[in-house]
């Protein structure tokens, strides 16, 4: 008997659970009835098996059923069908992300099915869907960008119909080039559209472990490549900052890590860099140097009376307006306003002393830290002369442009 598998709503986190410790790394936490969806992989896979039901009965199903690499089956509804003027057969998907904010949601992704040149299964890239340019990912360079899961899960759910000779599989993504520009795609070296994704088949809301994969994955490409350097920034603006002080630095040694300090120190130690740049606004330096590995505002308050303790300078009435200040923005502005801007690297040093916690004794390090307007407050090294971090800086501006995040 099939098993269907159910979109769990995540059960809220009971008011008397006691929190990690102020030093660990942020989980996926419980939110109250957030829905989840399915990856591209399992959208994919739902339009071949829509596909191959309307070659078998004529017409196309209301749904079909996925089998999931973890057990299970998924209900999977299907948009519509029909035959190509070639002779293939076709289905659409309409991907379901759930509650998950990524681009991909909504996408209308479909596969052709048609008679393939040989047994097995051979899978292809439509329009709208990237191809691997460089190496450090799970596919070579030149291969169509449809993970390993994926490929497994089209193969084991059109097993039934391979048993009959070959198919050749055409995945497309309505759209998939102009959505892929929104995604590390472009950084990543896959080209022409997205990638068909998943590990599971199925989108968990806010998945903290997703976003720490992607940092893994920008890495493994970085690194591939022949970097040594790697720049981790919190957020679009940061990098954006940091790509105009490192002009030096090709395009994928940029990695927005946003709130997983220790996960981004700890991968870059793993994957071999010799020297590890932070980039960011003086807020998440603030938490930074106080040592938090996870930087979210839902995890941790501003805590401006460890920093006040170690500014050079701040003391008397002028602390104590510093210390009730509600944002870091206003503890930046009363540091100007006392005239203490001067004191702004020792935050950079915290900073490079927590990332050395993180890194132990190899790689150089280098902070920066910004003024939300952009300009430089502080460089600070560890291990990493300013000659080598900074071979030739430019001017460092704002950039509208870039990103919203920090």
């Amino acid at each position: 008997m099939n098993r269907f598998f159910h979109f769990p709503t995540l059960d809220p986190v009971p008011m008397s659970k006691p929190r990690p410790p102020a030093d660990a790394d942020q989980p996926d936490s419980p939110r109250k009835n957030l829905r989840w969806g399915f990856s591209t992989g399992s959208a994919a896979t739902a339009a071949a098996l829509g596909a191959a039901m309307f070659l078998r009965d004529g017409a196309p199903p209301d749904k079909v059923l996925v089998r999931l690499p973890g057990g299970g089956d998924l209900a999977v509804p299907v948009s519509d069908a029909g035959r190509r003027a070639r002779g293939g057969v076709w289905a659409l998907v309409v991907k379901d992300g759930g509650d998950d904010p990524d681009v991909t949601n909504g996408a209308r992704i479909s596969t052709t099915l048609e008679p393939g040149r040989a047994p097995g299964l051979e899978i292809v890239g439509g329009a709208g869907v990237g191809r691997v340019t460089r190496p450090g990912l799970v596919l070579p360079p030149g291969e169509w960008a449809v993970n390993p899961t994926p490929r497994k899960m089209l193969a084991d759910n059109l097993a039934p119909w391979l048993r009959e000779g070959g198919l050749r599989a055409t995945v497309s993504i309505d759209r998939g080039e102009e959505l892929a520009k929104k995604t590390l795609n472009p950084k990543l070296g896959i080209v022409g559209g997205l990638s068909v994704l998943g590990t599971s088949g199925l989108v968990k809301p806010f998945s903290n472990q997703a976003y720490v994969a992607t940092i893994d994955q920008a890495m493994a490409v970085a690194r591939a490549g022949g970097a040594t350097e790697i720049v981790l920034s919190t957020g679009g603006r940061s990098e954006g900052l940091a790509r105009i002080m490192r002009p030096d630095l090709p395009e994928e040694c940029f990695v927005q890590i946003a709130d997983f300090f220790h996960a981004g120190i700890r991968l870059a130690v793993r994957h071999g860099f010799e020297i590890i740049g932070l980039a960011e606004f003086f807020g998440k330096a603030v938490k930074q140097a106080a040592g938090f590995k996870y930087t979210h505002a839902r995890r941790h308050d501003l805590d401006l009376g460890f920093l006040a303790d170690r500014l050079p300078g701040l003391e008397g009435a002028g602390r104590e307006v510093f210390l009730a200040s509600p944002t870091a923005l206003a503890a930046l502005e009363v540091l100007k306003g006392l005239g203490l801007l001067s004191a702004v690297p020792a935050v950079a040093r915290l900073v490079l002393r927590s990332a050395r916690d993180f890194a132990g004794g190899g790689p150089g390090l280098w902070a920066a830290v910004f003024d939300f307007d952009g300009r430089p407050l502080a460089l600070e090294t560890d291990g990493a002369s300013p000659g080598q971090a900074f071979p030739g800086p430019g001017p460092v501006v704002a950039d509208p442009n870039r990103g919203e995040g920090l």
